[in-house]
């Protein structure tokens, strides 16, 4: 099994509704990360960093800001004469079994079969885009063909994210599956699928074909949990850094994570790296009376006051006399001087004004959304 046999297929809006906050204006492989990344970049280096040449993202509404950010695909050399990047935006959906729009994973991949039928591929590797990680897929790959497996599923090993319908794994020895529940209120750390998943193209034409002939709807309940007995279905456990976004709090938590260079170092590595759409911006811009300490500072910044533990989009302005502690503040926001922030997330081209004075928690950070004056 080669990376260049293998078809990639990135969910661009699955769990859009766990992070709300961050989505009413954009997909949820379009929100912002670790000041300067979306989250779209983490699936889409990952594959072209293992040798796959060919990408389709597939989009349900709200895909603008997608498309801004991923352009052409030069960024991850996917701007090709042949193959590349491809932008599955909703279209004929599902012949044959009712109209409607792109509910559930399993119409989204149905709707694109046309696309998956003309793909010269024998493989086809599937990602969300709601986590952030780094893995080398052809690691997945050599095991997928040493297992002689049919299905091969990324899991991680934890808390189950408190996302509906997430898939918990029972395994043997051999890291069989032989079990497979599908739920969202489970005690303690389990196996749960990090919805990554490795098959043969054919093999996910046919069970897609079956499942909508019997008025299937889940992906997960239809495709997957039936066929646990039938196939050889073999789980893949991501380590290092890989979280699952759940909600906003968890967004938090991961941004801020990034402050501990160990976590930078496992997520942006640079044996693997993680490309993102370029933009010429000026160095950060540091005043002589900024006070900077245990923060991620982008390009274009410009300090005058102070800030500690924040991550700091590109274009940020922090004027003299104002003070950001324990926040994420987005490309273009502007903090005005005397202003003071505390454990707050705001959108892109967010203003605060002179004297504002805004706390959150970091068990409950206050998020702003864009464009917004306060």
């Amino acid at each position: 099994m080669r990376a260049n046999d293998v078809l990639g297929i990135i969910q661009a809006q699955a769990y859009d509704n766990t992070i709300q906050e961050l989505t009413t204006v954009r997909t949820v492989a379009s929100v912002p990360f670790g000041c300067r990344y979306r989250f779209i970049d983490f699936p889409m280096s990952n594959m072209v960093n293992a040798g796959i040449t060919q990408i389709g993202i597939i989009t349900k509404d709200n895909y603008q800001s997608l498309m801004d950010h991923v352009g052409s695909g030069k960024p991850w050399d996917m701007a090709r004469k042949r193959e590349g990047m491809f932008l599955l935006p909703p279209y004929n959906l599902m012949e044959g079994a009712g109209a409607g729009s792109r509910n559930t994973r399993l119409e989204s991949l149905y709707s694109i079969m046309h696309f998956l039928s003309k793909a010269r591929h024998e493989y086809v590797v599937m990602t969300d885009s709601n986590a952030v990680f780094n893995l080398d897929f052809n690691d997945i790959f050599k095991f997928h063909t040493e297992q002689e497996a049919d299905l091969t599923i990324v899991y991680k090993h934890g808390k189950l994210p408190k996302i509906p319908g997430m898939m918990v794994l029972a395994m043997n020895e051999d890291k069989r599956v032989t079990d497979i529940s599908v739920t969202e209120n489970v005690a303690g750390e389990v196996d749960y699928s990090f919805n990554i998943f490795v098959m043969r193209k054919s093999l996910l034409e046919y069970l897609l074909k079956q499942a909508i002939a019997h008025n299937g709807t889940s992906f997960f309940r239809d495709v997957i949990q039936p066929n646990v007995d039938r196939l050889k279905i073999v789980g893949y456990e991501a380590t290092g850094f890989a979280e699952m976004i759940d909600s906003l709090k968890t967004y938090y938590n991961v941004s801020m994570s990034l402050l501990d260079p160990a976590n930078r170092d496992a997520l942006f590595d640079d044996s693997n790296p993680i490309a993102t759409k370029v933009s010429d911006n000026v160095p950060a811009t540091y005043g002589p009376e900024c006070k900077v300490g245990n923060s991620l500072v982008a390009d274009g910044c410009i300090i005058d006051g102070t800030v500690e533990n924040s991550l700091l989009f590109r274009g940020v302005v922090v004027e003299k006399g104002a003070v950001v502690k324990n926040s994420i503040l987005m490309q273009g926001t502007v903090v005005h001087s005397g202003a003071s922030l505390n454990s707050i997330i705001a959108d892109k081209n967010v203003t605060i004004s002179s004297s504002r004075n805004l706390s959150g928690d970091p068990t409950y950070p206050i998020y702003i959304t864009k464009n917004i004056l306060v």
